[in-house]
C-alpha cells in the first residue's frame, strides 16, 4: 500500500542543468522555415522560389527544431532520473507511488517560482509545450535520428506527435501527482552553472 507525502515537508531536488544545444546555422535555419511556411501559406510572396524549395527550407526548419527539442529532452530525462535516485534513498518517498512521469508532471504543470522567472527571463513563453514534447521524443529516440530516415510528413508535424508521444508516456503507469510546494529546484545552464562552483569552489579555497 502507497503511503501519502508528507504535506508540511519539503525536498530539495538536484539543480536542472539545460546544456547549448544549438549548431551556428540553427537559427538561420528557423527563420527560413517560418518564412518558407508563410510563403506555402500564401500568407508572403514567394518570389523566385520553387514550391519544392520552400517545402525543402520548411522540413530543414523542423528537423533542426526537433534536433533541438530532443537534446534538451535528454537534460530533463537526465534529471528526472536523479530525482528518482533521490526518492529511492528517501524512506518517506520511496513508498509514495513517485515515478518517472510524477516529475514529468512537476516540469511541465507546476515548476517553482523560481523556475518559472528564469524561462520567463530567457524568453521562454510556452515551457509546457516545450517540455512535453522534448519529453515526447525523448521517450522514443535514443539518439537523433537522421534527417533522410524520417518520413517528411512525420518531420512537418513533429510536434503533434510528441504530444501524443508525452500523453502516452504519461499514461503508461499510474503515479502520485508532486507539487512544488514540496519539491523545490534550481534552473541553470551549464555554463552558469559551473560559474558558480567555481566561485564555490574559490570561496572554500579562501576559508581552508
Amino acid at each position: 500500500m502507497e503511503s501519502a507525502i508528507s504535506p508540511q515537508r519539503v525536498w530539495k531536488l538536484p539543480p536542472l542543468i539545460l546544456h547549448p544545444f544549438s549548431d551556428s546555422s540553427g537559427p538561420n535555419k528557423l527563420l527560413e522555415s517560418s518564412r518558407a511556411s508563410l510563403m506555402l501559406q500564401g500568407l508572403l510572396p514567394p518570389g523566385q522560389q520553387s514550391a519544392f524549395e520552400l517545402e525543402k527550407k520548411l522540413l530543414d526548419g523542423r528537423f533542426c527544431e526537433l534536433r533541438m527539442l530532443f537534446y534538451l529532452g535528454r537534460d530533463l530525462a537526465r534529471w528526472i532520473e536523479q530525482c528518482l535516485e533521490i526518492v529511492d534513498r528517501d524512506e518517506e518517498l520511496k513508498n509514495c507511488g513517485i515515478r518517472y512521469q510524477s516529475f514529468a508532471t512537476l516540469l511541465v504543470e507546476d515548476p517553482p517560482d523560481n523556475v518559472r522567472e528564469k524561462l520567463r527571463a530567457w524568453g521562454v513563453a510556452d515551457y509546457k509545450a516545450i517540455f512535453s514534447r522534448a519529453l515526447g521524443l525523448n521517450a522514443v529516440f535514443s539518439e537523433v535520428p537522421e534527417h533522410e530516415k524520417l518520413n517528411a510528413e512525420f518531420v512537418r508535424n513533429y510536434y503533434r506527435y510528441a504530444d501524443h508521444m508525452f500523453a502516452c508516456t504519461q499514461q503508461m503507469a499510474p503515479f502520485t501527482e508532486i507539487r512544488c510546494k514540496n519539491f523545490q529546484f534550481d534552473l541553470f545552464a551549464s555554463g552558469e552553472y559551473t560559474r558558480m562552483l567555481e566561485r564555490e569552489w574559490e570561496m572554500g579555497g579562501e576559508h581552508a
